[in-house]
């Protein structure tokens, strides 16, 4: 064998085994994503809980009224600790502070189990916010920064996949035993979570952040599988001097264009992805469906919904790097806001004119009205805001930028869940899936100006293409 069939053999081996070894990557994401496993669940565990709670009048006595604040106090509890967590990504690192959410989860969970008052539950679904904002606040960045875009590009979606399929979970746990019991079974997630995720690396980049060069080279070894990390180590640091040569202060957040651009992009993406209804579904999915009727029961409904919610989110992965973020999430807006005016023309005309009209042999569209949203809501609106948490901001001003749209995303989903119940109870059911359709037809075109595209871009070149020129970053999608 020549020595040129030698060297190609060899080079051939060492691009399949590099190949290889991104699995290492995946499951550092894998891990630490459990923790959004848990809060999935917490945050819908109102869905199959509110029900069971207000009907039984003798362990609860608690009313439909009382009950609705129960979906309005976690996001509150985000808003409030959203400093602190901010300030602890950037202090004792991403790692550790991803660790902390094993903490409110365990403490919310024990709480629910033993609850018999509406203010015992309330104490719990505040605590459960804490653990929301410090999910959001550090797990969208270390996944940003332990991985390469390839590797983001097909597992940065695991979060919200693993949120959803907590909703899911809660659903079918809660649906099939009583309150207490889903609590106690959904505690073993967050001690597995605490138990596992201690043992993965920290991000190279707080260690870069830090000047520990050497700490940041042996992360980079783990992730990577592999000893020789020099080159990438040496771009990584170049990178993150750049960016925290910029002083970062709560001014430039907004006077430096990038940031500015970062910021509103941010605060759109959450906004159009609240507007367009999907916390309010998920927490009172059950009670949708039991109003709405049907041949099929509410808690199958629930579990439906939920399910497709996981599933889909899931292939979304192969398709988001295919068409592009902004290009994903205009479609994904303009279809689901045309199914939410299908399903609000339903049920408009079945509380207005259903003494007129035999709404019954159209009965099945709440749900496959709501099978529809779920779809087109996955490929764009439910993947692309989360994923992006990570990719937008510069690592100067990372922890304050994530502070603003934590505290923006603690609003809307309190402000958008209570408006449901309001809306519902003042006007009809109709009433919100009309402004939630209304919100997304109003997304869809500022999304052509305010989403910009990150697809297979590291988060330098991310920085770069925000510091470009307003007409490069307005062409349409």
């Amino acid at each position: 064998m020549t020595s040129e069939n030698v060297t190609e053999k060899n080079n051939s081996h060492n691009a399949t085994t590099e190949k290889d070894k991104d699995w290492f990557q995946a499951l550092a994401i894998f891990l630490s994503c459990l923790a959004s496993f848990t809060a999935g669940m917490l945050f819908s565990w109102s869905s199959p809980s509110i029900p069971k709670i207000v009907e039984d009048k003798v362990n609860y006595n608690i009313s439909l009224d009382e009950a609705s604040y129960f979906t309005v106090l976690p996001p509150i509890g985000a808003i409030v600790s959203s400093f602190l967590f901010a300030k602890l990504n950037d202090t004792i690192g991403r790692k550790y502070s991803l660790l902390l959410i094993a903490f409110p989860h365990i403490i919310s969970l024990i709480l629910i189990a033993n609850a018999k008052s509406v203010y015992v539950f309330y104490v719990s679904r505040f605590i459960t916010g804490l653990g929301d904002s410090c999910l959001f606040a550090s797990l969208p960045i270390y996944v940003g920064e332990i991985s390469t875009p390839k590797v983001r590009g097909t597992w940065g979606n695991l979060m919200t996949f693993l949120i959803y399929l907590g909703q899911l979970s809660i659903n079918v746990i809660g649906s099939y035993t009583t309150i207490a019991t889903a609590a106690y079974i959904c505690l073993v997630f967050p001690i597995f979570f605490l138990c596992t995720f201690v043992f993965m690396p920290e991000s190279p980049y707080f260690y870069l952040m830090k000047g520990r060069t050497d700490d940041a080279r042996t992360s980079l070894q783990k992730l990577r599988q592999k000893q020789n990390v020099e080159e990438e180590l040496h771009k990584l640091k170049s990178d993150v001097d750049r960016q925290m040569s910029e002083s970062g202060s709560w001014k430039d957040v907004l006077t430096l264009s990038s940031n500015r651009k970062a910021v509103y992009a941010g605060i759109f993406l959450r906004a159009s992805q609240q507007l367009g209804g999907i916390s309010s579904f998920a927490v009172y999915t059950q009670y949708i469906f039991l109003k709405s009727g049907g041949n099929v029961s509410a808690s199958t409904s629930a579990i439906i919904f939920m399910g497709l919610c996981a599933v889909l989110n899931m292939c979304a992965a192969f398709t988001l790097d295919r068409f592009g973020r902004r290009k994903s999430y205009f479609v994904s807006l303009l279809l689901c806001g045309m199914v939410l005016l299908c399903e609000a023309t339903y049920f408009f005309i079945e509380q207005f004119y259903g003494g007129e009209v035999n709404v019954a042999i159209v009965n099945w569209i709440p749900l496959v009205g709501m099978i529809t949203y779920v779809v087109f809501y996955s490929f764009g609106l439910g993947i692309v805001p989360t994923l992006m948490l990570g990719e937008l901001f510069s690592a100067s001003i990372k922890g304050k930028g994530l502070l603003l749209l934590n505290i923006v995303f603690g609003v809307l989903v309190s402000c958008t869940t209570k408006l449901f119940h309001l809306l519902d109870t003042s006007f009809g059911l109709y009433a919100p899936f009309l402004f939630f359709s209304i919100s997304c037809f109003i997304s869809t075109i500022l999304a052509v100006y305010f989403v910009p595209e990150t697809k297979g871009k590291t988060l330098e070149e991310i920085q770069q293409s925000l510091k470009a020129s307003k007409t490069k970053d307005k062409q349409p999608c």
